[in-house]
């Protein structure tokens, strides 16, 4: 197999990178994270570059690319701290386009692609641990459509979507449904989280809805391994970038007249790094390539790699403070920002813990080793 990317993914990432290098300052992280967690400028800006509409088929007005792509992307979001969740616009478009009607994707979709609609995924309850079954929220027909009554929680950007896809209990199955923002019946209560972004609670008092599918656990699914997929490769791009950043650090820091990075104690904390880096790298990949699979077996494989990536971001945001010093806790200095934001990407989609339950569930007596 050829796991080089193609001259047109390599120019999609510089591109991607110039615009977090020149655009996306840590001057101007602070002054979007001052702000709320939010830039509706940067968004757009996403937007003009495509990448809201990266997956997006091309008869719906976006570049109809594929996972790879995607993977190039979010890494270079992650490398820069970009707070503003081009997952939500991924994962949104992958909903649509697989059970979407034809009107249905018509109207969205565009929308989407074009940045216009930030369509956020609301799927997670207080008592549910990850579980996208554990489902409370209750929808019930009401006329030519239906009506919403329940709560999510951790709704990325919830105060600033235009709409959200929501997951309820419709005649004994799991159901998905698109909801306007501005619909009646929505409470909303925005707050920031811990690596600077933006997230609320929905609560929904007989809120109209529309229908996207009656049997919405396989899309849900979908969506939230490719959301898992997203934070792996934010990871890979973060974990990278705390790297050079720490290496740089001990380079110029002195103990005793000489850099600290001729310690041979520390030398060997490097590496470690550099090998849960690329560890991480290598499951990460795996995931994005999987993406397509069977349902079974990418579910599997996102499970692994979240496990990897989870012990691999720990490790790497935890060195990183260490070797810093007292520095590196400071919210001054920018190795705090990449360790709180790996610390939250962890947690993501599943933590490790979930994940390896999840990994122990599926796994068969010969363990994959013996046909």
């Amino acid at each position: 197999m050829d796991f080089d990317f193609s001259d047109e993914q390599l120019q999609l990432r510089e591109a991607v990178a110039k615009w977090v290098e020149k655009a996306y300052t840590m001057e101007r992280r602070r002054a979007i994270v001052s702000g709320g967690g939010f830039s509706r400028e940067a968004w757009n800006e996403l937007a003009e570059l495509g990448l809201t509409g990266l997956s997006v088929p091309e008869a719906h007005g976006g570049l109809g690319m594929g996972p790879m792509e995607a993977l190039v992307v979010m890494e270079e979001l992650g490398r820069g701290l970009v707070l503003e969740p081009l997952s939500q616009a991924l994962m949104a478009g992958a909903v649509l386009t697989q059970v979407g009607s034809p009107a249905q994707q018509s109207q969205w979709l565009p929308e989407v692609a074009s940045g216009q609609t930030l369509i956020s995924l609301a799927w997670q309850e207080r008592q549910g641990r990850y579980r996208m079954d554990a489902c409370q929220t209750q929808a019930q027909a009401a006329g030519t459509g239906h009506q919403l009554s329940g709560s999510k929680s951790l709704v990325a950007v919830g105060d600033q979507a235009q709409a959200f896809i929501v997951s309820a209990q419709l005649d004994g199955k799991i159901a998905l449904f698109l909801v306007d923002a501005q619909a009646s019946g929505i409470s909303c209560q925005g707050y920031g989280t811990q690596d600077g972004s933006r997230a609320a609670e929905l609560h929904f008092n007989a809120t109209p809805a529309e229908l996207l599918t009656s049997d919405g656990l396989a899309a849900l699914s979908h969506a939230l391994d490719l959301g898992a997929a997203c934070a792996c490769a934010e990871g890979v791009g973060a974990m990278e970038r705390s790297l050079l950043i720490t290496a740089d650090y001990m380079n110029q820091r002195k103990q005793f007249g000489v850099a600290i990075a001729s310690f041979q104690a520390l030398r060997h904390r490097l590496a470690d790094m550099k090998m849960q880096l690329e560890l991480g790298r290598s499951m990460s990949y795996y995931a994005w390539l999987k993406l397509q699979a069977p349902e079974a077996e990418r579910r599997m494989a996102l499970s692994r790699a979240k496990v990897q990536l989870g012990q691999s971001m720990r490790l790497v945001g935890q060195q990183s403070v260490q070797l810093h010093g007292g520095i590196g806790v400071t919210d001054e200095y920018i190795i705090s920002h990449y360790f709180k934001k790996l610390t939250q990407l962890e947690m993501s989609f599943g933590d490790s813990l979930h994940h390896l339950g999840q990994v122990s569930e599926r796994m068969q007596d010969t363990a994959g080793v013996f046909a």
